[in-house]
């Protein structure tokens, strides 16, 4: 019998309640029903760390290495596997087997498969190496509806208000104002829209080898918005302790010459973005809101530097 670890029994309690119990209940006979149907062996302990979902490598009966990734059945399990699809091993680890309602999916296992985190890269040659895997996951937003939106994300700050009268709780009211107002703005000009990854930052990169595509995306959240905003998670990970504000002003350049993005929108996205970041730690009860309110004032002041006619 397979032992998940407690902290991820814990976690899956917490945030699937019931349905996380019977999950569980049933989780050695998933197990075997995968390692049968798809012809494969988990290979234990496993070497990844485990947060929300159970994950460990596995080896197919011909002995191509893959990974097993088991979670309860939700919509963003559905929208990973639907970008993954979507993606097709373009910029991401590719799909070899799955079963959406069930909660499972087998996915190649990149090799060597370091983090660009992990990686002796200077933080620019990080930076242009995460721009190569967002151009080759440039896929235009399908129809309907799959995924979900910038827009519908945006909606978090109206949940801010509603939960506090109206008002803004613990995030200053010009902030979320100014906020409100970029969402607005951006959305209603309409910029092209593409499937972005929705977290594509230095921990879901993984090196793929030599004389291979170099690097791959791995657990995309699946969201539809401009280009600019898929930057983000980028912009905001592996910050260093002082002068964060720099790299991410040199972060923001080095993407916008490389993909031909624009700049004082990637700036608009980032400090909408983390003010929405905000509103979610005051709604889920978790996170730092004073170091979130400090990342969206980086981004503030960087997009009021920019000359009036880029703003």
């Amino acid at each position: 019998m397979m032992q998940i670890p407690e902290h991820l029994c814990q976690t899956i309690r917490s945030v699937h309640g019931e349905k996380g119990e019977q999950w569980l209940a049933g989780f050695d006979k998933l197990l075997q029903d995968c390692e049968e149907k798809w012809g494969m062996t988990v290979e234990l302990p496993s070497p990844f760390v485990l947060s929300y979902n159970f994950v460990a490598p596995a080896v197919l009966r011909d002995g191509t290495p893959a990974v097993l990734k088991l979670g309860v059945p939700s919509r963003e399990f559905r929208t990973e596997l639907a970008a993954l699809r979507l993606y097709d091993g373009r910029g991401a680890v590719r799909v070899l087997a799955a079963d959406g309602e069930r909660g499972a999916l087998l996915i190649e296992r990149v090799q060597p498969g370091l983090t660009l985190a992990e990686s002796e890269l200077g933080d620019d040659e990080r930076t242009l190496a995460a721009a190569e895997v967002m151009r080759r996951l440039a896929v235009p937003a399908p129809d309907g509806g799959e995924f979900p939106s910038v827009a519908d994300w945006a909606a978090g700050l109206a949940r801010l208000r509603q939960r506090h009268g109206g008002g803004t709780g613990p995030l200053p009211e010009r902030v979320v104002g100014r906020a409100e107002a970029v969402f607005r703005r951006l959305l209603g000009e309409g910029g092209g829209l593409f499937l972005l990854h929705g977290d594509l930052h230095h921990g879901n990169i993984l090196s793929s080898g030599h004389g291979g595509p170099g690097w791959l995306a791995i657990d995309p959240k699946g969201v539809v918005g401009e280009a600019e905003y898929g930057t983000i998670p980028l912009l905001l990970n592996q910050l260093p302790p002082k002068g964060q504000r720099e790299v991410i002003r040199r972060r923001a350049e080095l993407l916008c010459g490389a993909l031909g993005l624009d700049h004082a929108r990637l700036l608009a996205w980032g400090f909408a973005h983390a003010v929405l970041s905000t509103a979610w730690c005051d709604e889920d009860g978790v996170g730092d809101i004073p170091a979130a309110l400090e990342r969206a004032a980086w981004f503030e002041e960087l997009l009021d530097e920019l000359p009036t006619s880029s703003n």
